[in-house]
């Protein structure tokens, strides 16, 4: 049976909640664009490219057992908001940059570290807020239109970025300050949420408390660990500047197409997963999608005509989109509040280890054995990841519903 697709925009908090995090993902896409295709564009190297993924994943790392304990004690909207506040102080450093003449490949390095900072303390308050503003019957449904505005952003936000870059650099990191500061604005005006804050005596049990969690829950462990491998292996975004300049001949307008795909499919998927929710082999559905995820990849590795490039790049946004609603619904409805800000921050190093880390590896490969090699060979990588964290997890192989009972 159909379900109401939009329960949970009947929430006030959730609008505007939903909102900043379409902006602020909006405006990361934009100046991930933008900056990939000009360090591309002055430098010719994909080592440069990988770099732009490492020093956004690194402060990630350093920072998780701080950053997950800053969002279970304090305020997750106003960690969010200082966060994005953050982002957008960054981001107008590199729009100087650009206008300026002054866009030095290690500078930009160097700010770039300061996102991954901002970036670090925003994800496991974003993800660890939603619960809190949405009652739990409409908590599915809250995560799909969650991922969809991350995935709508990952449409709009590369093309935007890949037209304004197009006509003048700092307008396309411009108009990501104008959405970063819009989107805190948003967020600092939801009512204070009810949140169960920690009040343990800090120490390393409680530092690591989200890493004892995980552990010990081997479905959340399970699917945390199949995103990350398989998107570590198989992600592709760092190098599609190299496809549409060099495999596809569509330049800076086309590298924006390119990234805007991915989206395309997720937001086709995510309209479906809002109507007709995963009700049971929620497992079993995880690890196919996972695969699929892998052979679309594979055949956009190999693909050298456009629209064939397009239409695997938007199965792979499909396919990774219901890995993402299924993950995120385990993950958040099985944690209890008062750890959820740990647990999320891990959650996001995974995350990060998958998309700036895979980013970095994708790189450093291409750099070595080309774009093609790397790309088709990290396909076929993710669909084995699917099979073995099948065998390896049989409690997640065998999950029929994502709520805990």
């Amino acid at each position: 049976m159909a379900e109401d697709q939009f329960a949970a925009f009947r929430h006030r908090s959730y609008r505007r909640y939903f909102t900043s995090r379409f902006l602020t993902a909006f405006s990361i896409q934009v100046l991930a664009t933008a900056v990939a295709y000009q360090i591309w564009d002055e430098t010719k190297n994909p080592i440069w490219l990988g770099w732009i993924g490492l020093v956004q994943f690194l402060p990630g790392l350093l920072l998780v057992v701080v950053t997950g304990m800053t969002s279970d004690r304090y305020s997750r909207r106003n960690v969010m908001a200082s966060a994005i506040i953050l982002l957008g102080l960054c981001a107008a450093t590199i729009s100087a940059m650009a206008a300026t003449g002054f866009f030095n490949p290690l500078w930009v390095l160097a700010v770039l570290t300061l996102v991954g900072v901002g970036r670090a303390f925003h994800s496991p308050a974003s993800s660890s807020l939603a619960v809190n503003i949405v009652p739990k019957e409409d908590f599915a449904n809250a995560v799909g239109w969650i991922t969809s505005s991350w995935q709508l952003a990952h449409i709009l936000g590369p093309a935007t970025g890949g037209v304004l870059y197009y006509f003048f650099p700092a307008l396309a990191y411009g108009s990501a300050v104008l959405a970063l500061m819009i989107s805190a604005f948003l967020i600092l005006s939801i009512p204070k949420p009810s949140q169960k804050m920690s009040k343990e005596p800090t120490n390393l049990k409680t530092l690591l408390g989200g890493f004892e969690y995980i552990w010990k829950t081997k479905i959340v462990l399970g699917a945390i660990t199949l995103d990350l491998f398989a998107v570590l292996l198989g992600g592709a975004v760092a190098l599609l500047p190299i496809y549409a300049t060099d495999v596809l001949n569509i330049g800076a307008i086309g590298n924006g197409l390119l990234r805007a795909a991915p989206g395309i499919g997720a937001i086709a998927m995510v309209i479906f997963l809002t109507r007709f929710p995963v009700k049971d082999h929620a497992g079993m559905i995880l690890l196919v999608s996972v695969a699929m995820f892998g052979a679309a990849t594979a055949v956009f590795g190999a693909s050298t005509l456009a629209w064939v490039s397009i239409a695997a790049l938007m199965a792979v946004g499909a396919f990774d989109m219901i890995s993402v609603y299924i993950r995120e619904i385990l993950l958040q409805l099985w944690t209890p509040d008062e750890v959820r800000g740990r647990v999320n921050a891990v959650n996001s190093i995974f995350l990060g280890a998958s998309n700036e880390l895979g980013e970095a590896r994708a790189g450093f490969m291409a750099a070595k054995w080309g774009a093609i090699f790397t790309v088709v060979g990290g396909g076929i990588a993710a669909m084995g990841v699917a099979a073995l964290c099948g065998a390896l997890f049989p409690e997640l192989r065998k999950a029929r519903k994502l709520e805990r009972d």
